[in-house]
């Protein structure tokens, strides 16, 4: 057929019925879409290279609606956005000026969507640049043409609206350029398209003006004319007055956080089995990170046990990784406190009906996780097993047992340093808390002491007491100490709190004694210390 967009040149009045702008001209035709007059051989290369060229180099095109797109007479005739052919190819063509408003290029668009320019692109400034004020409270920057064109008529050509000239590729270096243009106006809306591309170009390019002037918009299509060719104009206004303000990751605007202070917090609290330790704590929380702290052989995975059983006992899902020992002796030294009795040790006047018992109201109830660690201990692959935990089987809090063996296999892999290792393991772990919500118990361990008495011989642990870097103690919300004489017949250990970032207590938070038949740990009054 005659009509196709390949050889369409521009629209033009009609002799036979007069119509105004109903005429199109194609390169060896024209037809009348108001009265289907056809007629043939209307324009000759001739005349088209007399029509389109100007003695500078550059296209004379014609003014004309762009009615596939939607966009009026009155606005293409704003941006004096125009109609022409280049060589005989039938194009679009967007004038660029330069800062004295000066013609110094042309974007040609084809029918197939390719571009081309003609003069110097480098010396001219945005699309649309040459007729805004260059200063107002609002001014809107688009991805294409095109679309700066909707975006300048769906508001009735009021509002300043410019666009970039090279795409999403180029959108950085575009606005560098006119960054004193843009810094005229109080606010500067990126209206680009809604693909990866666009998107990333638009912080990008809010990156670089002054903080709070940059907002970036939103729209559930792909671009405004998109949206002016689906009937949703009005959502297309509304898309650029809701524009967020751009901000860096994490920085939020304090008047926008009045509902959630308003919100009274709920924590998710569990309770300690000792009572004297709840006091200072408050408790032991969700989306916390909780350090246990001692000395080798004061009691560290035996405090641990009594948390974990204690936390099934008040409903709660318990993921525990204890990697000095098997699954099997977690399990017993759990089912071991429950009973009174030490059962990795012996099993005398204890019955199969109480084991089972046993087991199916403690670590056999469902909410109890363990981790099969043996062969595969990096630390890497522990956060990822912590985050399953947390994620697929819905656990409440973790034990990790202990830290320093976490990071047995991970030196090859990043760094011998002990401390940079630890930096880079517990600043995941305390990312892993805050995406999860989980409460996650975090054993430590000790430095060597210097001087005569070590924390063995039950001296008292300080937070410079902590093996191998600071982070610990700065990325722990709660640091609990146990401190005691393993040579003493007493088996008293002192329970200090070392760090609470929830209430600001700390101190002395009772005494636990270990009673070696059981092989539990129980409170007992402070004076039983006179001679510890």
């Amino acid at each position: 057929m005659h009509k196709t967009e390949e050889d369409f040149l521009y629209h033009s009045p009609c002799d036979n019925c007069k119509s105004s702008d109903a005429n199109a001209v194609y390169t060896n035709h024209s037809y009348c879409f108001s009265c289907n007059t056809y007629t043939k051989g209307q324009s000759t290369n001739m005349e088209l290279e007399t029509i389109t060229k100007k003695e500078s180099g550059f296209i004379k095109g014609d003014v004309l609606p762009l009615n596939k797109r939607q966009i009026h007479l009155d606005t293409v005739q704003k941006y004096n956005y125009q109609m022409g052919s280049w060589f005989g190819r039938p194009c679009h063509i967007a004038n660029y000026y330069n800062d004295s408003k000066e013609l110094v290029a042309q974007k040609l668009r084809y029918p197939s969507k390719d571009f081309q320019w003609i003069g110097e692109a480098k010396q001219s400034g945005l699309f649309g640049q040459e007729i805004c004020k260059g200063k107002g409270k609002y001014i809107t920057v688009c991805e294409g043409e095109i679309d700066a064109l909707t975006m300048s008529q769906i508001n009735d050509n009021r509002w300043d609206v410019v666009s970039i000239k090279s795409g999403a590729a180029g959108a950085k270096k575009d606005i560098q350029k006119s960054l004193d243009f843009l810094e005229g106006y109080e606010n500067v809306i990126f209206m680009y398209d809604q693909d990866i591309q666009g998107q990333q170009a638009a912080i990008e390019c809010a990156k670089l003006l002054t903080p709070n002037k940059a907002k970036i918009a939103s729209l559930p299509l792909k671009d405004p004319n998109e949206m002016l060719l689906a009937g949703r104009a009005e959502e297309l206004k509304q898309a650029m007055w809701n524009a967020k303000p751009y901000r860096p990751d994490g920085i939020v605007l304090g008047t926008e956080i009045f509902d959630d202070i308003m919100k009274e917090d709920t924590y998710i609290t569990a309770q300690y089995p000792f009572k004297t330790v709840n006091i200072k704590t408050h408790g032991l929380r969700k989306g916390e990170l909780t350090t246990i702290t001692a000395g080798t052989g004061v009691g560290k995975s035996s405090f641990c046990r009594h948390v974990a059983l204690d936390l099934l006992k008040q409903g709660f899902g318990v993921g525990y990784i204890a990697l000095e020992e098997s699954i099997k002796r977690s399990a017993l030294g759990i089912m071991g406190v429950h009973l009174k009795k030490p059962l990795h040790l012996t099993r005398e006047g204890i019955s199969e009906q109480q084991l089972q018992e046993t087991f199916k109201s403690t670590i056999g109830n469902g909410n109890f996780y363990l981790y099969n660690h043996f062969g595969s201990t990096i630390a890497d692959n522990l956060l990822s097993k912590i985050r399953y935990l947390a994620k697929s089987c819905e656990v409440d809090f973790v034990v990790l047992d202990h830290l320093h063996m976490a990071l047995s296999a991970l030196g090859d892999e990043h760094t011998s340093d002990e401390r940079k290792l630890i930096d880079y393991f517990v600043s995941k772990l305390r990312t892993l808390v805050e995406e999860t919500g989980i409460g996650l118990i975090l054993v430590s361990h000790l430095r060597r002491s210097e001087g005569d008495k070590g924390f063995e011989d039950g001296k008292d642990v300080t937070m410079n007491s902590l093996r191998g870097s600071a982070s610990i103690g700065q990325l722990s919300d709660l640091i609990l100490s146990l401190s005691r004489d393993i040579k003493s017949e007493k088996k008293l250990a002192k329970v200090t709190i070392l760090k609470n970032r929830f209430s600001g207590e700390t101190g002395n938070a009772g005494t636990l004694l270990y009673d070696l038949s059981t092989g539990c740990l129980s409170e007992t009054s402070p004076d039983v210390l006179d001679d510890y």
